[in-house]
């Protein structure tokens, strides 16, 4: 009989050990065909196909990848990502909330419920949540109350459906004219800080700092124990380009040319640094690479950089560290 437990035990601090092993995913997140899902000239399920070749524990979506919200269409959708090997993480979804219309408010925040639910449906556990846009005449400190009445009428929600949603610090929808209302630090944070809830964390995007004109490192320290979700992208200037140059894009739909995608450990971030807070912090969530606008290529390279930096900074953990948790 002793024997017995004794095997048991084993089985079952090996199976923690693995789980633990194994506790930073990656998912991809098509970057470079949201705009054709989104129209139908590629279609979800072939995306979900064509992904096979990436080898990711996960794929990302976009709201707008969606035909329908109804139980049945998401239970294809959610069967198709299983029957590939993937799970499905998190719903990249872009709520409006800086609306003056009372109104139109009350529509996104009923928009993000429903997101809330159709992430559950499809088995995910983290939805995003944006500000909405800096549109021109809202003054800093009503654009975040309104904010924040959005966020915190959705937790309830969130919590019904086991889901919680996650902040990032954005730059802009690529279907938005204007940019994020929460774009800079201290703004974000006026928001996140009054955010007390366990269905609640960060979405942390580094490249997104660098394009507000920000250190990401700084967001991430003072955020670092709240991250959940990470998206992984490096960005570039085109050559001759100043940040300056990028808000004479505000207006128009989308990213301004002069932004640049690439591959991910190739461009401004310090991902050495990135994973090495994310390490001290005990990080044990998504990381999804951002990438592929110059083909599929792309996002493999970006996805192999995110593999080696998962080993060396998340497959050295001590053996007592891992197991540490689940013992007791």
């Amino acid at each position: 009989m002793a024997g017995k437990e004794l095997s048991v035990g084993v089985l079952i601090l090996w199976a923690n050990f693995t789980e633990v092993q194994i506790m930073v995913k990656l998912s991809a997140f098509p970057k470079c065909y949201v705009e054709d899902i989104c129209s139908g000239k590629i279609s979800l399920f072939d995306w979900i196909e064509m992904a096979t070749e990436l080898e990711p524990d996960g794929l990302e979506l976009y709201s707008g990848f969606l035909e329908s919200y109804d139980s049945e269409y998401l239970s294809k959708v959610r069967n198709s990502i299983a029957e590939h090997g993937f799970q499905m993480p998190m719903m990249c979804y872009s709520p409006d909330f800086t609306q003056k219309d009372v109104n139109r408010w009350q529509k996104e925040v009923e928009k993000q419920k429903e997101i809330i639910r159709v992430t559950a449906e499809l088995e995910g556990k983290f939805c995003r949540v944006l500000s909405g846009q800096k549109r021109p005449g809202i003054p800093e400190d009503e654009g975040v109350r309104l904010v924040v009445e959005a966020i915190q009428s959705c937790l309830p929600v969130a919590e019904e459906y086991d889901v919680t949603l996650v902040m990032e610090n954005h730059y802009k929808d690529s279907f938005w004219r204007c940019p994020e209302f929460a774009q800079k630090k201290h703004v974000f944070l006026k928001i996140v800080d009054q955010m007390d809830s366990p269905y609640f964390g960060i979405q942390f995007d580094p490249s997104n700092s660098i394009v507000a004109g920000e250190d990401p490192i700084d967001l991430l320290q003072a955020v670092k124990h709240r991250v959940k979700t990470m998206h992984a992208s490096d960005r570039y200037l085109e050559p001759g380009t100043i940040l300056e140059e990028l808000k004479q894009s505000d207006g128009t739909i989308g990213y301004s040319a002069k932004l640049l995608h690439g591959i991910t450990g190739k461009g401004l971030n310090d991902y050495d640094k990135i994973f090495s807070i994310l390490k001290e912090v005990n990080f044990h969530g998504w990381i999804s690479i951002e990438d592929g606008m110059n083909g599929m290529e792309e996002m493999k390279a970006s996805l192999l950089f995110l593999k080696e930096m998962r080993k060396k900074y998340f497959e050295d953990i001590p053996f007592e560290a891992r197991t540490r948790s689940k013992r007791c």
